[in-house]
């Protein structure tokens, strides 16, 4: 079974990117731009994983992350982005993140972290 990643990413070109690259990988890819909307979206597709920003707007990825730990059987959660300080993947594993990656990625390794997340 093909597994579904959700990408919650305000920029179109990291989401195209990854988007590309986890398709090629033979991953099935959705992506919601607005921190707001991504809960109901994580709802409506049950994705196996979600890639999550941190800086989105009108909702911040930490106050997502928290809801996505509040689902009885929430996905795996790999954050990534550009708030690389000790603090931020301190605050992120305080909640219950998954993985945590910094940006800039590279290519191979974005999607060696999602295949070994979902094996």
């Amino acid at each position: 079974m093909v597994k579904r990643i959700l990408i919650v990413e305000d920029e179109p070109n990291i989401i195209e990117s990854l988007s590309f690259l986890l398709e090629r990988a033979g991953f099935a890819i959705s992506s919601e731009q607005d921190g707001a909307r991504a809960m109901d979206q994580i709802r409506a597709l049950s994705p196996d994983l979600v890639i999550l920003d941190v800086m989105l707007p009108n909702r911040s990825g930490f106050d997502i992350l928290r809801d996505i730990g509040a689902l009885p059987e929430g996905p795996h959660v790999l954050m990534l982005t550009a708030k690389g300080q000790a603090r931020d993947r301190q605050t992120a594993e305080d909640i219950g993140v998954t993985r945590f990656m910094t940006k800039p990625f590279a290519n191979a390794e974005i999607v060696a972290t999602v295949q070994e997340m979902l094996a």
